[in-house]
């Protein structure tokens, strides 16, 4: 049953109290200063409940988004430890902005109020966020708001999906010409750190990752047969990587030497701690050395795969090498292989037309 009463306060303002109550449902109650407006709230309200369509809305103004992020954090981050420090950072940002509106009043137009905070504010190295960041924070939230639809049913839907993404700009390509990576070579080659050099020739013979290389262990490495399992992928997935030539020779003289007190292939001076060595401070020192100018680590990636484009791997190929689900991430390496394309085309208008 739905009433609506007329409320009268000390210094005359007249305001509408809608009450519905319905046997077996909490009452609901909203104030409004139109009786109009009190009469609708009611009646939708009354029929919302009828039809069992009210729970999630209810739901949604009993809990806020703070209460929401703290869930998602005891509950189903640590489920996630490869993402968990990261993503616990970035619902921290959206809890201290927006974190006490409950969550019937967080919409799409109060996230992408703050998405264009997020985006115009500063990192703690005094740089804007890139459009990636912002996505990457907008991700996050947007998981944990899925869970609260599907599995806790605070909330009837997603908000995040009405909000619009910043366009990333395309993926950075920067990889070493043959004599930056002759310099480089040299440079590792000549550091006070044994490993860097090993290291470095992996990155750049197998393409992968900084911490996939740093987490190498030596049960995962099978050296008859040239290679290595990697069980800790991003994408979670394991992924055997082939290790050929100059890498393989540094591989088994490495073995000869091998710490008897680590798993590790590359492991820290400190052997109080099972952690790899520290690669920061000789691998800067290698790149100023060599006279690099915009050059991470992570660039030995792409120069992998751009070398590989080059020498005619296919970008279904280079997917497989670099541990890709799609083609997505591989297209920025398209332009290298244009050669090994036009190949294709020619070979299969030889053999149609002579």
């Amino acid at each position: 049953m739905a009433i609506v009463e007329k409320r009268v306060k000390e210094d005359g303002k007249v305001s509408y109290r809608a009450k519905v109550r319905i046997k077996g449902f909490p009452a609901q109650t909203a104030t409004f200063e139109r009786k109009t407006d009190a009469n609708k709230w009611a009646q939708d309200t009354e029929s919302a409940i009828r039809n069992n369509r009210h729970f999630k809305t209810s739901e949604a103004k009993r809990h806020t988004l703070a209460e929401l992020i703290e869930r998602y954090v005891k509950d189903v981050l640590p489920t996630k430890p490869k993402s968990q420090e990261k993503q616990t950072a970035q619902l921290g940002w959206w809890k201290a902005e927006i974190g006490c509106y409950a969550l019937a009043d967080v919409t799409p137009s109060l996230i992408a109020k703050y998405r264009d905070k997020l985006a115009n504010g500063v990192t703690h190295h005094g740089k804007r966020r890139s459009p990636a960041t912002v996505n990457r924070y907008m991700a996050a939230l947007s998981v944990a708001f899925t869970t609260a639809v599907k599995e806790w049913g605070w909330i009837e839907n997603n908000p995040m999906l009405k909000v619009t993404k910043p366009r990333e700009s395309r993926g950075r390509v920067r990889f070493l010409s043959d004599e930056e990576r002759q310099a480089l070579l040299k440079e590792c080659k000549e550091s006070g750190n044994p490993y860097l050099y090993p290291v470095v020739v992996l990155a750049l013979s197998t393409g992968m990752r900084q911490g996939e290389i740093m987490g190498l262990t030596w049960d995962v490495v099978d050296l008859p047969k040239g290679r290595a399992v990697l069980h800790d992928t991003k994408n979670g997935e394991r992924r055997p990587v082939a290790i050929t030539g100059h890498a393989l020779d540094l591989i088994k003289e490495l073995s000869k030497v091998r710490r008897i007190d680590s798993k590790l292939l590359f492991p820290s001076k400190d052997k109080a701690i099972q952690k790899p060595m520290d690669l920061r401070s000789p691998w800067e020192t290698a790149v100023k050395r060599a006279g690099l100018d915009n050059f991470h680590f992570h660039d030995l990636r792409h120069t992998a795969a751009s070398y590989f484009a080059m020498n005619g791997a296919s970008l279904a190929e280079i997917a497989e090498i670099l541990g890709h689900k799609t083609l997505q991430m591989v297209r920025r390496y398209a332009h290298f292989s244009v050669g090994h394309t036009a190949r294709v085309v020619e070979s299969m208008n030889s053999k149609i037309f002579g």
